[in-house]
């Protein structure tokens, strides 16, 4: 093999563990296997993994640049904590991209894009039935990027799948506040939004996705509100 080819190849491989690493962590924290304000230890990250401590460190920088870890001032990293002061502002941004994802997937949806609409929706009931809560979230982020890929307009579909993807983390609270056990009213939300999008019916579109948003951002702040403490007799 030439020198060429070796360096490729040991590229190829270098690349492809710290996509791993990535996805491990990135997955982790996005499920809150790794809560918000824990240490990442790159040691025992490496001996979990079986890997060197530079593509873990190559990943580290990569979740930081997502927002999702943060590098303290002695070098030592941790799972970046959730903005809950200003969630408003990140419940803002998704509201209105539920909203014109919706919209515009009814004005400029091909037949096709309803096929794998349909897929995904069928993947988010089945983990509903199956009360699996980390699949429920996985398959609604692909259930609303199709929309969104529907729509025509990379523009917005990427920043809603940059918001998708930051506000897995909320998703599970919202998940985790109705025991995993998601009432089938929301599947059938998303039913009704697939048949207004079929119909091009962009109002009606519109209004069922504000109203999705509404009751997922209605239920994080509940939960985040429910008072936890117990009545302890001293």
């Amino acid at each position: 093999m030439s020198d060429s080819a070796t360096r490729k190849t040991t590229e190829r491989k270098r690349g492809s563990g710290v996509q791993f690493v990535y996805d491990v962590l990135r997955d982790e924290i996005l499920d809150l296997a790794l809560a918000p304000g824990s240490p990442i230890d790159e040691i025992q990250l490496a001996k979990r993994l079986s890997m060197s401590r530079t593509p873990i460190r190559e990943a580290l920088v990569r979740l930081a640049g997502d927002g999702l870890v943060t590098t303290l001032p002695n070098r030592s990293t941790v799972v970046a904590n959730i903005d809950f002061l200003n969630l408003h502002t990140f419940f803002d941004a998704i509201t209105l991209m539920y909203r014109v994802t919706t919209r515009l997937a009814a004005l400029h949806y091909q037949p096709e894009d309803l096929v794998t609409i349909r897929a995904r929706q069928a993947e988010f009931a089945k983990a509903v039935e199956d009360q699996d809560a980390l699949a429920m979230i996985a398959t609604n982020r692909e259930f609303h990027a199709a929309i969104a890929a529907a729509g025509r307009n990379p523009y917005y579909e990427s920043l809603f799948l940059r918001l998708l993807d930051e506000g897995r983390r909320l998703l599970r609270l919202y998940y985790s506040s109705f025991n995993d056990r998601l009432p089938q009213r929301y599947v059938i939300e998303h039913e009704d939004m697939i048949a207004a999008i079929e119909a091009r019916d962009v109002e009606t579109a519109d209004k069922l996705a504000s109203e999705h948003a509404d009751q997922i951002v209605a239920q994080i702040r509940n939960m985040i509100a429910r008072d936890h403490r117990q009545q302890i007799a001293l």
